[in-house]
């Protein structure tokens, strides 16, 4: 399967004998190999692995290490992220420990899967027998390679810096890793592992801590906090706090010592345009625009009305002329000539001339006229209809009566059907007018008429939500413009109070003696005085609450970003839309306590949940588990504490470590704490070192070795670091 890297590969690998072995580094983190003897690895990249599938071809690619992230938008990343072959620091995932072994002597040029090399290849401290042995079944099996050396690398840095004189034969080495911190003691330049302690904290809890805190800080830029971007950010602005709840009060105080401590990132930002003001050219131009076009539709709508008269005047003096030549019709040919018009009786015509007379009126905008008056007057047909209303009841027989009582009936129903009718026809006219009248008013001045229409709408909302709000509490104040708690009582509108009124006094005066009530005739006036429509106050609301939805469904025509009050959800909180433009400060990331909160961790683990030492309680531990070896050998071993590792790189980390180990010594005891010329490549650099002496073929286990002996010779498997 092909690689993706931007690693170029190495061309010299011929021009080594099969005798110089290969160092490799193999580090949770970074996986470095290259040449014993050399000062640099050849090859270094990120111990990682991802196999997604190309977008158009379906084809599985394999993404060792670093990648240019150009070309991941030509692969589906969504079903393989980048896996690792360590849990915490043993390597425990061989499949891909094989695709990073495949890579890495790919990329240091060797031809063909065998490597002829013997290999020192580094583990971590106290490797369990299973991983070490996989992975020499690895390099054997699949590699062919002739002997391989397990060796730690931590070890590896202490030694290549006793060489250079920074520590000495006896010393404790702190290595606070990506995964995981160990601590070890040197005793004659050996380490010591019944002594050594490890916390899995590292590197990766603290870049994983720090973007936690950013995406808490910074939740609308979440997708700028890559992995990368913040591992850059820790190694650039992070240090440790010599006393971390001094530097803690510092900033809350927020001085100008803060200020000085606080970094910022600045993202990519571009200033918006900038937009001068309309002239006043400008300004009058628009406006001669709009009042051409208000000029415009009053003109349109004029000619619209005018051509609607002029055809409801038409049909109405064309029917007018039917119904003058049907009067010179004999009545025998009336049908014939009828149906050649389309209608059926005079009736018909008579009720088609009354309709287009009232939608002409309309569109006049008149009032009513004499045609409604007619409507008023009594049928004349009603006195033949109801012969016995006008007749004394002196006069009428039993029977007479009841049927006098029923035309009284029909008669009243029927007028009553009348004068709904006409208030119907004038409601409707009155409507009608007065949308003649806002239409004038709104093509005479268009946001006149629209800023009038919201005014009114909102004293029209305010007045009814008081009076809710009134109905609800009470018509009580406390004086502050706050309704308070009343009874019931004052909760009753007008015609409520007048009903309890009338039960309490009827049930008053009843209930002194023997309860007659209803015995007499006057007793039931009473409930017609209760069902009486005295409901004065209730329409005033209802009139109130119609012109409010006439003026949301007027303003819903004319403003389309008009929201009515019933749509507004009350018991949420509505969000406010960003009005502000963003600023170059908006796309500033500040990065204040998170520069030592986030490192904090290694001398805190309980802050992550991991409740474990940290790293100056880790020396302490490590000497007490080497006891009983004398006070002097533990002075000798605190005035050499070597840090190395890339987590040992923050400022500030030797005097913090002096300052912890100071507390849990006792008074008056050498502490030195010296770092590693370099804390990343020294373990490579004294590995290569070590591969280099004659001796080191003494320390490797063959391939022959590992048939005949197996596994339980790796258990007894120990590299001596001192040749």
């Amino acid at each position: 399967m092909p690689f993706i890297s931007k690693i170029e590969r190495q061309s010299d690998y011929h021009l080594f004998p099969s005798t110089t072995p290969i160092v490799i580094d193999n580090g949770a983190s970074y996986f470095r190999i290259g040449w014993a003897g050399e000062t640099e690895p050849r090859v270094i990249f990120r111990n990682i692995v991802q196999r997604p599938r190309h977008k158009a071809t379906g084809e599985t690619v394999t993404i060792v290490g670093d990648h240019d992230p150009a070309l991941l938008r030509y692969f589906d990343c969504t079903r393989s992220g980048p896996r690792s072959a360590f849990d915490s620091n043993v390597v425990y995932q061989f499949e891909i420990m094989e695709y990073i072994l495949d890579f890495a002597f790919d990329r240091l040029g060797a031809n063909g899967s065998r490597i002829d090399h013997p290999v020192l290849i580094t583990e971590c401290a106290c490797n369990p027998v299973q991983s070490r042995s996989k992975m020499a079944e690895l390099l054997f099996e699949t590699y062919g390679v002739p002997s391989v050396a397990f060796g730690v690398d931590a070890a590896f840095s202490y030694k290549y810096n006793q060489q250079l004189g920074v520590c000495g034969k006896d010393g404790l080495a702190l290595c606070p890793g990506f995964t995981t911190t160990h601590v070890i003691p040197f005793i004659d330049g050996e380490p010591v592992y019944k002594g050594s302690c490890r916390t899995n904290i590292g590197g990766y809890h603290i870049t994983d801590y720090l973007k936690q805190l950013l995406l808490l800080k910074y939740p609308h830029h979440m997708a700028r906090f890559t992995w990368e971007k913040v591992e850059d950010l820790k190694m650039e602005h992070c240090y440790i706090a010599q006393d971390y709840f001094s530097e803690v009060r510092l900033f809350q105080k927020g001085d100008k010592e803060a200020e000085d401590k606080t970094r910022c990132w600045q993202l990519p930002w571009i200033p918006p345009p900038t937009e001068e003001p309309p002239s006043e050219e400008e300004i009058a131009r628009k406006a001669a625009i709009k009042e051409r076009q208000g000029q415009r539709l009053r003109e349109m709508a004029e000619a619209k009305r005018s051509s609607r008269i002029n055809e409801l005047e038409n049909e109405l003096h064309g029917l007018e002329f039917l119904l003058q030549q049907l009067e010179h019709v004999e009545e025998h040919n009336i049908p014939s000539f009828l149906s050649e018009t389309g209608y059926v009786s005079k009736q018909e015509i008579e009720s088609a001339v009354q309709k287009v007379t009232q939608s002409l009126r309309k569109a006049k905008g008149e009032p009513k006229g004499d045609q409604v008056e007619a409507e008023e007057k009594t049928d004349p047909a009603t006195n033949e209809r109801f012969p016995l209303i006008n007749i004394p009841d002196n006069m009428l027989t039993p029977e007479q009566l009841k049927e006098k009582r029923r035309q009284l009936f029909l008669k009243t129903t029927s007028e009553g059907r009348q004068r709904a009718k006409q208030k119907r026809f004038e409601s409707e006219l009155e409507r009608e007018r007065k949308n003649q009248q806002d239409e004038e008013k709104r093509l005479e001045n268009p946001e006149l008429y629209l800023e009038q229409l919201r005014a009114k709408y909102k004293d029209l909302s305010e007045k009814v939500e008081q009076r809710k709000r009134l109905k609800t509490n009470g018509n009580h104040t406390n004086g502050n413009n706050f309704s308070g708690g009343v009874g019931r009582g004052e909760r009753l509108n007008a015609a409520q109070r007048e009903r309890m009124r009338l039960l309490t006094t009827a049930a008053f005066d009843r209930g002194k003696g023997e309860d007659t009530f209803g015995a007499r005739d006057e007793d039931w006036q009473l409930y017609k005085l209760m069902s009486k429509d005295n409901d004065d106050d209730d329409e005033g609301p209802d009139q109130d609450e119609a012109e409010m939805a006439r003026l949301s469904l007027r303003l819903q025509e004319l403003d389309p970003t008009f929201v009515p009050k019933s749509e507004i959800v009350t018991s949420q909180p509505v969000e406010v839309p960003r009005l502000r433009p963003l600023t170059k400060e908006d796309f500033q990331i500040l990065l204040g306590v998170e520069r030592f909160r986030c490192p904090e961790i290694l001398f805190r683990p309980n802050w992550i949940a991991v409740d474990q030492a940290g790293l100056d309680e880790m020396t302490g531990v490590s000497i007490r588990r080497l006891s009983p070896v004398g006070q002097e050998v533990e002075e000798r071993l605190t005035n050499s504490i070597f840090i190395t590792g890339g987590s040992c790189l923050y400022p500030g980390m030797s005097k913090r470590l002096v300052a912890g180990i100071r507390m849990i010594r006792p008074c008056g005891s050498p502490i030195r704490v010296v770092k590693a010329s370099d804390p990343v490549l020294d373990a490579w650099r004294g590995a290569a070192a070590y591969a280099t002496a004659p001796q080191f073929l003494t320390q490797t286990f063959s391939r022959t070795d590992y048939y005949e002996k197996g596994e339980d010779w790796l258990r007894r498997y120990q590299l001596r670091y001192t040749l």
